[in-house]
């Protein structure tokens, strides 16, 4: 399982003896907030960005939660399938939130999950906190796309995995290229979501019908 890492670069090797990447302290992090806001030139020391520090720390541990939790676990508890039903299960507009690994701002968007179960199925809530495992980490929307579809596939071994997502990306909307109103699409398809055309055109015309406007960026 992942582990949340940040660069650190002082006297103190970043490395363990047995060579696993050291995890900054608390305080080595709220000291590099500080760090980065003398760098954009305000003081952390005056009245309203005296606590900044302890406050963006605490933000990124709920920012990127998905690090200290396990997806393959989350999927561990399944239900056997009903026998009389065969058909595509969808979970659609799952409201997404995730920070693009190359500039640590905000992706802001919806996930879209149907699968063709065999034998078991797993709770719809499990397939929305597995969207927010992966999404709670440094991301690009290729891998967090893939990542979700992957695990569904490993863990329930259906018939067929389909993920689409639609997000925004505030590193083209507030800064560099600035045009808002562009959104990424991105899609995997395993199993019969590939193979069947049928199949997918069932699930893509199913999460197409109510196409969800994406948050504003």
């Amino acid at each position: 399982m992942d582990s949340a890492v940040v660069e650190h670069r002082t006297s103190t090797p970043s490395h363990t003896a047995s060579g696993a990447r050291r995890r900054p302290s608390r305080a080595e992090a709220e000291a590099a907030v500080r760090t980065l806001i003398e760098w954009a030139g305000d003081d952390p020391d005056r009245e309203g960005l005296e606590g900044t520090p302890n406050r963006v720390v605490r933000a990124y541990e709920e920012f990127f939660a998905g690090y200290a939790e396990d997806p393959v676990a989350l999927l561990a508890t399944t239900f056997e399938k009903p026998s009389s039903y065969d058909e595509m299960i969808v979970l659609r507009d799952i409201r997404l939130e995730s920070h693009c690994e190359h500039h640590i701002v905000p992706i802001l968007g919806k996930a879209h999950i149907g699968y063709v179960p065999t034998g078991r199925v797993v709770g719809s809530s499990k397939l929305v906190r597995l969207v927010e495992v992966f999404a709670k980490r440094m991301q690009i929307q290729e891998a967090l796309t893939s990542q979700i579809a992957d695990t569904i596939q490993e863990v329930l071994e259906p018939r067929g995995v389909g993920v689409v997502i639609e997000a925004a990306h505030q590193c083209m909307t507030t800064r560099g290229i600035r045009k808002p109103g562009i959104s990424m699409v991105t899609s995997r398809l395993l199993g019969s979501f590939r193979d069947d055309r049928t199949t997918r055109r069932e699930f893509l015309s199913t999460i197409g019908g109510r196409r969800s406007t994406l948050p504003e960026s």
